[in-house]
Formats: C-alpha cells, structure tokens, sequence
C-alpha cells in the first residue's frame, strides 16, 4: 500500500486497511475466522498491531466477536449494504445541508485545502492517497454541521462503509468523477447554498446506476471465489 506524502499511517490502520481490503476482495469470505497468530504471521508482526485492528473492523461492523470462538467476517449481503448506502447519503446530505449555513471562512478554507490534497491524488492516480484524503474531505463537512450527534452518526456509518467507498474508487474514471463532484460540493458551500449542497452529497455518496452495478459485481465475485 503506497502512503500520500507525508503522512504516515499507524501500523494498526494500515493493517486494518490490508484486512478491509483481503475482505472486500474476497480473499476471506464471510463468515471465515480471522486467526491473530496467522494473520501476525502472513503480515510480518506482532499480534498486538493485528489485534488492534481486528479491533477496529470490529467497531466499523466489518468483523464479529463471538465469545470464547474468535473473531469472524461479518455477513453482509447486496441488499445490506445497499440499505446503508441509502442512509449514509442522507445522513450526509443533512450535514452538508447544516455545513452551507454553519461553517465559517476558516472552516471553508480548511476544506478548500482537503480538495486540493484530493485533487493531487487524483491526478496522480493515487487511489490509497486519494481515498485517506477523501476521508478527511467528508469528515470537515461533518464537523462543519456543528451537529455533534448527527456528525457522530456519519462517521460511525462512514467507517462501516469504507472498504466498499474504496473498492469503488477503482473502477474506471471514479477518481475523476468523485473530485468532480467535491468541486461541486465546495461550490454549493461556499455559497451558502443549503438545498444544493444536500442534493450534491446525497448524489455523492447514494449508489445508482453503474456505481450499483458495480457494487453488485464486486460482491458475486466474492461470493464466487468462495463458492
């Protein structure tokens, strides 16, 4: 996994990002066990760093402990993810609705530098710098709704959903078309225009059309090489 410049990613994130991504990509299906002692092996290191992370797949509802059996990829099915999907877009369209009315100059220029970040990753086909800095771009118009409950919501959500957001920044364009729609989004902000900036992130985020398909595809091959 490349790193953007600069950043650097703990080890624990960047073992939970390897895992996300071995399970999204079917290499563990769902309901596999996930082993500390063999994942500490396959990845090189301790069990402490894996451990934290099962941790945290755990908390985005990616993995499920089950006392005294360990620790299984959790079961989503198509329709699953689809009805969260639907939920982030409008959760995240609320914040973007409250962010146009609430963020202030400061604010509006701190998310006018997370697009800048998006948009070198972007040009640079950066997928794995492109998708932290994504996440950094959402997380400003959370914090930008000044609704502390309603921007607790999306990042819970916006954590479960993840490692799908990701897999989808690899199909053809998608960088393209993703930063194309910030543009927008900053846009609407900036303006102070509520109603427009809601419809962009809700459009951003809800799954339709060739981004469904898409999302269909990627969950019959897992369930194929699983078959």
């Amino acid at each position: 996994m490349n790193e953007s410049p600069g950043r650097r990613i703990p080890q624990a994130q960047r073992l939970r990002d390897l895992l996300e991504d071995a399970i999204v990509e079917g290499h563990y299906a769902p309901g596999d066990r996930l082993d500390p002692e063999a994942l500490a092996r396959q990845y090189q290191c301790s069990r402490t760093p894996i451990r934290e992370a099962l941790t945290q797949l755990a908390a985005s509802g990616m993995v499920k402990v089950a006392p005294k059996r360990g620790t299984f990829v959790a079961r989503l099915s198509v329709t699953e993810l689809v009805e969260r999907f639907e939920v982030m877009a409008e959760l995240e369209g609320m914040c973007g609705r409250l962010a146009a009315r609430r963020m202030n100059d400061d604010a509006l220029a701190t998310l006018q530098k997370a697009q800048a970040a998006c948009r070198q990753c972007m040009l640079e086909g950066d997928i794995n710098g492109y998708y932290y800095e994504n996440g950094e771009f959402h997380r400003l118009i959370y914090e930008g709704s000044h609704n502390a409950f309603l921007a607790q919501e999306a990042r819970r959500l916006h954590a479960m959903l993840k490692p799908y957001r990701r897999l989808q920044l690899h199909a053809r364009h998608r960088l393209e078309s993703s930063w194309c729609e910030h543009e927008r989004i900053v846009a609407a902000l900036m303006a102070g225009d509520a109603e427009t900036a809601q419809c962009e992130l809700r459009g951003h985020v809800l799954l339709q059309g060739e981004r469904f398909n898409d999302l269909v595809a990627s969950m019959q091959r897992l369930g194929q090489a699983h078959a």
